[in-house]
């Protein structure tokens, strides 16, 4: 293998093997009508995806700016939630969201940011509705910046984030981790190869 090759294979990230992600990624074969609320970027791969079945599409991009930054700043309270709010897009209330795709934000987030943000996705969402997150749990650290997670082959889940520098990983448990997404409560967990753990959560009615 020459050098170009391998530092073109060091360079290419690894599809994951994300089963909870790919069950979701099933439903889209349907007819059936999706309001899906996507934290992360827009992304030709996932809108590809979405666009399987008639979905409406709402993307936050959290990770853009200094969002996660200012929501971790804000005092508690009146000006936490005013914030978080106004971090996701507008919603006029006709169409309840039933799937919110989190990524491995919650980990960049401190868990007053997490609950705050989460009660407001609850607000605009329906009872029943599932989000699907990413925690970082074998390792004690992890990337300075969240991923950009796409589907790629098989829906296999590719990071296409960039990598530099690293912080402390917060490493929460099932049981914090689900003190921290309320009122989403965990209804499946996964720890997948990369030692990140993939969540499925449900909006209890």
């Amino acid at each position: 293998m020459g050098r170009a090759t391998a530092r073109a294979a060091r360079d290419t990230p690894e599809a994951l093997n994300a089963p909870l992600f790919r069950q979701l990624a099933e439903r889209f074969d349907e007819t059936q009508r999706h309001v899906v609320l996507d934290l992360g970027a827009a992304s030709t791969p996932m809108l590809s995806l979405l666009g399987r079945s008639p979905s409406r599409v709402e993307i936050a991009d959290l990770a853009a700016g200094a969002v996660i930054e200012r929501l971790n700043a804000a005092a508690p309270g009146d000006e936490l939630d005013a914030l978080a709010e106004s971090s996701l897009p507008g919603h006029d209330g006709s169409e309840p969201v039933d799937l919110v795709f989190c990524w491995d934000l919650p980990n960049y987030l401190a868990p007053r940011a997490a609950s705050a943000l989460m009660w407001a996705i609850a607000a605009r969402a329906r009872a029943g509705a599932l989000a699907h997150a990413l925690v970082v749990y074998a390792e004690r650290g992890m990337p300075e910046r969240p991923g950009r997670y796409v589907p790629g082959d098989d829906n296999r889940l590719v990071d296409r984030g960039v990598r530099a520098g690293e912080i402390a990983a917060p490493r929460y448990s099932p049981e914090a981790f689900g003190q921290l997404m309320h009122p989403f409560t965990v209804d499946r967990v996964r720890l997948l190869a990369n030692g990140m753990q993939e969540y499925l959560l449900c909006l209890k009615p």
